[in-house]
C-alpha cells in the first residue's frame, strides 16, 4: 500500500533531524555556483535516503507517491533550512519534460541518473533579444542529415558553467509561426563549440551565465518531443517551474517576520509605519493564497510570483529608506536595492505574469500584437 502523507511527514522529519546538518543552507530553487559540491553531496545523501523524486513513478527511480507528498517534503525542508532539491531546473523542468515526453531511451539515460546528481542540468531557454517573448527566440538548429547544428546565444542561464546537461530551445522552421517553429533539445554541455562566460551583474555578483553556440552538433536523438513542437514541451515544463516558485509559504512567512522587525528599535514616522503596515498586509494576503494553491502547478500561480515580486522590490525600497545615505553606499540594504530589480525578470518578467493574469484568469482579450510593416 502507498505510504500515507501522516506517515511519511513523521518518517521525513524524523530524518531531517538527523541529516539536516549535512546539507547547505537552504538556497532555493537554483544550486549558486560556489554551492555545487555541497548541493551534490546533498543530493546524493536524499537519494540514498529515498527522498528524491517523490512523487515520479517508481520505474523512473522515484518513490512513487502523490504531489502532495512532494509539497510536505518541500514544507519540512523549508522549516529546516535545507534545500529539498539539488537543483529545480534538473529535478522539476529537464526530469519532468523528459517523463512526459521522452522516449523510453532518453528516460532510462536521464531520469535516475538525475535523481543521483549525475547529470546536473540548466536551462538554455531566454535570448538577448528573446526573454520575456520566448517565442521570437533566434538560435537555430538546422537538420544536416541525422545531426541537427546549433548556433545562437542564451542568457540568464543558472547554472551553465557547473552543469553537464543543458534544456535548450532553438528554432527549427523560420517560415512556421514564431511558436510553431521551436523544437527542444538535452543538450550535452561539454559538445564541441559551446562556450560558457558568467555574467557580471550590478551587484558585482556573476549568478548567472551567457551560452555561446558555434556549429554545435547534436544528434537527432537529443530531439525531446515533436520536431517543431518544442513550444509546448516548454510551456509545460515552465508552468512547472512557477509553480515551484511559490509553493513554499515557509519562506514567506520567515520573510514577514523579517519585514515585521524593520520597527524594532527604530522611531518610524507616520508615513514609513502605513508602508511597511501594507507590506505586511499584502504579504499574509500572498500567504493566504499560497495556503489554496496546493502542491499542483497552475496559472494561478502567476499571481503569487507577481505579488511576492513586487512585495520584495518595494521591501527593499523601505530598508533603504530607512538606512539613509548610508544605504547607497555598502551593506545588505545597498545589496538588497541592486538585487531587488531581478526580481521582476527571473521566473517570468512581472509583464509576462501580469499577461498571465489577464488573459487567462480574468478572460481579457489578448494583447495586441504589433504588425510587421512589409518590405
Amino acid at each position: 500500500m502507498s505510504e500515507s502523507v501522516e506517515a511519511f511527514r513523521s518518517r521525513a522529519e524524523v530524518w531531517l533531524r538527523d541529516n539536516a546538518s549535512h546539507a547547505p543552507r537552504d538556497y532555493g530553487a537554483i544550486c549558486p555556483p560556489h554551492l555545487i559540491d555541497a548541493g551534490k553531496a546533498w543530493q546524493i545523501r536524499l537519494h540514498a535516503a529515498g527522498f528524491t523524486g517523490i512523487h515520479w513513478p517508481v520505474e523512473h527511480g522515484g518513490q512513487g507517491l502523490t504531489s502532495t507528498h512532494t509539497a510536505t517534503w518541500i514544507e519540512l525542508c523549508a522549516l529546516h533550512g535545507v534545500p529539498p532539491v539539488l537543483n529545480m531546473v534538473g529535478l522539476v523542468l529537464a526530469g519532468g519534460s523528459i517523463m512526459k515526453f521522452g522516449t523510453p531511451e532518453q528516460q532510462s539515460q536521464h531520469l535516475l541518473q538525475s535523481l543521483a546528481a549525475e547529470h546536473v542540468w540548466c536551462q538554455l531557454f531566454s535570448e538577448p533579444g528573446a526573454g520575456s517573448d520566448l517565442g521570437g527566440l533566434s538560435t537555430k538548429a538546422e537538420l544536416d542529415g541525422d545531426t541537427f547544428v546549433i548556433n545562437g546565444q542564451k542568457v540568464w542561464c543558472s547554472g551553465g558553467r557547473y552543469s553537464n546537461w543543458g534544456i535548450l530551445m532553438a528554432r527549427t522552421n523560420f517560415d512556421a509561426p514564431k511558436h510553431e517553429g521551436i523544437s527542444f533539445f538535452l543538450c550535452p554541455m561539454d559538445t564541441p563549440g559551446i562556450e560558457v562566460r558568467p555574467l557580471k551583474q550590478m551587484t558585482g555578483e556573476s549568478e548567472f551565465d551567457e551560452v555561446f553556440f558555434t556549429d554545435v552538433h547534436l544528434p537527432a536523438t537529443s530531439l525531446l518531443g515533436p520536431l517543431h513542437g518544442g513550444w509546448g514541451v516548454g510551456m509545460a515544463v515552465l508552468t512547472s517551474e512557477r509553480g515551484h516558485i511559490g509553493a513554499s509559504v515557509i519562506g514567506l512567512e520567515r520573510r514577514l517576520e523579517s519585514m515585521a522587525a524593520l520597527g524594532n528599535n527604530r522611531e518610524l514616522n507616520p508615513i514609513e509605519r502605513d508602508r511597511l503596515a501594507q507590506l505586511l498586509s499584502r504579504g499574509h494576503a500572498f500567504k493566504a493564497m499560497g495556503k489554496r494553491q496546493g502542491p499542483e502547478a497552475s496559472t494561478a500561480a502567476s499571481l503569487m510570483k507577481l505579488g511576492i515580486t513586487e512585495m520584495m522590490f518595494d521591501t527593499a525600497m523601505l530598508r533603504g529608506d530607512l538606512s539613509g545615505a548610508a544605504a547607497m553606499l555598502e551593506g545588505s540594504d545597498a545589496l538588497g536595492m541592486l538585487s531587488a530589480p531581478g526580481g521582476r525578470i527571473a521566473g517570468g518578467t512581472s509583464q509576462v505574469q501580469r499577461n498571465i493574469i489577464g488573459e487567462r484568469l480574468l478572460g481579457l482579450p489578448r494583447e495586441p500584437k504589433p504588425t510587421q510593416e512589409k518590405k
